[in-house]
């Protein structure tokens, strides 16, 4: 029997909708089909094991006549062959859904809604940027299995060419990554650590800190002397007081502060090792928020920033103020070695007691982590001579020093 005159694009593209759906033959079991409502899908009609099947190769003309005619050889070649060629597309398909669920995007989203609840805000979101910017445009597609040391090298390069400390936190990410894939079976190995040596070596750096008590009275003496607003003054003021991580202290809310009970309870989510964390407030601490309070009381933030209160102020805020006070490098997190030196060398208090205020892990004979109110008096107290020494220093140097080196 003669085969039926194959169709041509013009004939394709005029086919117009009738009441009943119709079919526009090219030979060898492809057709297209027209609906009432004048959509027009291709398809292949086919018999395999006796059984007749009907194989979709897409929409017109999102599928025009030649890619049709494209699909259904290849189809036509799998049946000689002896495969159904609607098994192998289901075959196809599960691959492709097993790749999504196991690209790295997938396992990186994963990997964080189990691993970062746990952590500080401010930690998960600068995870989230680095995913963002860095990882997920490059990598997110990879199935994870699939990832060599050679495309993650690419990668990370480009980072590195921006930025050594970014690059290294890029790594470190995509490594705890790849450990979890690998944890749950996704992937067999992490490429990262084949690439030490390979990339640029991040130098490492300490925060600028004063730890000369003469040098720091004169430090304290021109932080009382900030001309900037009332906001920034005090968490200026606050920061060498309290020794918090700085992202800890700008993200401070009123809820968290009871000025009875003089304390400041940080919860999990905030802090950097994610466990709670008690901050004593030493009288001249209180003072200083209660000073604060008419003027941010009302808001979220103890510390608003000053393009609205529904959010932080800058992290860049202390920092500016300090280099307005010709500094040097010294930082705001600086100040935590500046507390953890002096109390030790100076005032002799104990170094579990400085630890537990700095929120380091610390842990008893036993191996067992201590729990957020251990030692909470003793630590009161410590706090308390901590903020009346750091008034002794005012008061010793000379109101006109200036020996802010940081030396």
């Amino acid at each position: 029997m003669a085969q039926k005159e194959k169709l041509t694009v013009a004939a394709v593209k005029s086919a117009v909708a009738r009441a009943a759906p119709y079919k526009l033959a090219d030979g060898g079991g492809l057709y297209l089909l027209v609906n009432p409502k004048g959509s027009k899908y291709w398809r292949y009609k086919y018999r395999y094991g006796g059984i007749e099947k009907v194989l979709a190769f897409g929409v017109f003309p999102e599928v025009g006549l030649q890619e049709a005619r494209k699909r259904h050889q290849e189809a036509r070649a799998q049946l000689r062959e002896g495969s159904d060629p609607s098994q192998i597309r289901r075959v196809q398909k599960a691959a492709a859904v097993r790749e999504g669920l196991d690209s790295f995007e997938a396992i990186a989203r994963e990997w964080q809604a189990i691993h970062m609840q746990a952590k500080a805000v401010s930690y998960q979101e600068r995870v989230e940027g680095v995913l963002q910017r860095f990882l997920l445009p490059y990598l997110g597609s990879y199935p994870v299995s699939q990832l060599t040391a050679p495309e993650v090298l690419a990668v990370l390069r480009r980072i590195e060419e921006r930025s050594i400390d970014t690059r290294h936190r890029a790594s470190s990410i995509l490594g705890m990554i790849m450990r979890y894939a690998i944890a749950t079976g996704r992937a067999e190995r992490d490429p990262t650590p084949s690439l030490r040596g390979v990339l640029k070596t991040k130098r490492q750096q300490h925060y600028a800190a004063v730890t000369d008590p003469e040098a720091l009275g004169h430090l304290l003496k021109a932080i009382d002397q900030y001309p900037g607003t009332a906001v920034v003054s005090v968490a200026l003021k606050l920061t060498p007081l309290l020794f918090v991580r700085p992202g800890e202290l700008r993200h401070m809310e009123w809820s968290e502060i009871d000025l009875t009970e003089a304390r400041w309870d940080i919860p999990s989510e905030k802090m950097k090792g994610g466990q709670s964390h008690i901050v004593p407030l030493a009288r001249q601490a209180a003072e200083l928020l209660q000073e604060l309070y008419p003027l941010t009381g009302r808001g979220r933030f103890v510390f608003p920033s000053a393009r609205g209160r529904s959010r932080p102020m800058s992290e860049n805020a202390v920092r500016v103020a300090l280099q307005s006070l010709e500094c040097g490098k010294l930082t705001a997190h600086g100040f935590r070695a500046t507390a953890r030196t002096l109390l030790d060398e100076v005032l002799r208090e104990r170094i579990d007691l400085i630890e537990h205020q700095l929120a380091h892990a610390v842990r008893d004979p036993l191996g067992r982590a201590y729990n957020r109110t251990a030692h909470l008096e003793e630590r009161i107290a410590m706090m308390q001579r901590w903020a009346d020494y750091l008034d002794e220093l005012k008061i010793q140097v000379s109101s006109f020093g200036n020996n802010l080196s940081g030396k």
